[in-house]
């Protein structure tokens, strides 16, 4: 490739930036309480505006946190897919579980997404009208949220093992998976939370435990909403994407290990039946044999399946 093919390629958003490491830079879009809560944006390193792929990481909404690898080290695969195809990518942090319910995490994403369209092309040269949201696990569900909770909607949606409904018995009761691990204690369980509202945890606090005794009891949806799924089923259509999919919804491509112990399969298939009968376009892709986050799959399958992903926003973004 020459040189003016190169710069033709990639004023228009097509050439890929493995020509050149990607620029990152930390923001606070909004100030919750006494805290800050940040977004990380990644881009290649010049001042051509770009689409932007909203990241929403994952963590059963009670973990987690924005950054998208140890400094210096290599970014996660399906990242490094978009920035190669020209994209910015703005990996969000929100409020954490059970500090804060469920309501104000889904006011945190809209209030970053609604920052990016407003502030992005200013702060980091993004074009707002061509925005894609992507997350795995609890990320992905907060990206199935984004297709009906922000205007105007994203252009695209790529939910990894995500899941459109919170407060089925997958949630609301013990998992059988979970409850052949030896059982967590509750004083241990409450005792890893329930300090100062947090929006990253450090992977050293133990939250993990907290997560793990919900699961074991069937308290997740409770624990992270403040409300009880059996008295209170209405309480949860508005936070369940499955049930609020019509002919507006973003073009969707779902990606599924269909062994997966976390987030099961089939609340994927069930979304993807939906958006379906919705007339939505979508796609879902099946990861055989993987658990969650791919866990034990051929890496190569895995590899391609993010190509196609890839591909999907690039069309979309076009």
């Amino acid at each position: 490739m020459n040189r003016r093919t190169f710069l033709r390629l990639l004023a228009a958003g097509t050439a890929s930036a493995a020509f050149a490491e990607p620029t990152s830079k930390t923001f606070v879009y909004k100030v919750a309480g006494n805290g800050d809560i940040k977004a990380d944006v990644l881009r290649p390193p010049d001042d051509l505006v770009r689409p932007v792929v909203v990241w929403i990481h994952g963590g059963a909404l009670i973990m987690g946190r924005r950054e998208l690898g140890p400094p210096g080290g290599r970014l996660p695969p399906l990242i490094d897919l978009y920035l190669k195809a020209g994209y910015a990518v703005v990996s969000i942090d929100y409020r954490l579980a059970p500090e804060t319910k469920l309501p104000a995490i889904i006011e945190d994403v809209q209030d970053a997404y609604r920052w990016v369209r407003q502030k992005g092309p200013d702060l980091f040269h993004i074009d707002p009208s061509r925005i894609a949201v992507s997350g795995g696990s609890a990320g992905g569900y907060l990206t199935l949220m984004t297709g009906f909770c922000v205007e105007p909607r994203p252009k695209a949606l790529v939910p990894l093992y995500g899941y459109g409904d919170i407060a089925g018995p997958w949630y609301s009761r013990p998992d059988p998976f979970y409850s052949r691990q030896p059982a967590v204690p509750k004083e241990e369980a409450y005792g890893a939370v329930g300090g100062p509202v947090l929006s990253q945890s450090s992977g050293n606090d133990h939250r993990q435990r907290f997560y793990l005794y919900c699961r074991q009891q069937g308290l997740w949806p409770r624990e992270v909403t403040g409300h009880d799924p059996d008295a209170e089923p209405r309480f949860f259509d508005r936070y369940s994407p499955v049930r609020n999919v019509t002919s507006k919804y973003p073009p969707t491509m779902l990606l599924h290990g269909d062994k997966d112990t976390d987030v099961p399969y089939e609340l994927s298939v069930s979304m993807a039946k939906e958006l379906s009968r919705a007339g939505v376009e979508n796609e879902l892709i099946t990861i055989a044999g993987s658990d969650h986050g791919f866990r034990g799959a051929d890496p190569q399958v895995v590899q391609q399946a993010y190509e196609r992903a890839v591909a999907f926003v690039k069309r979309h973004l076009a």
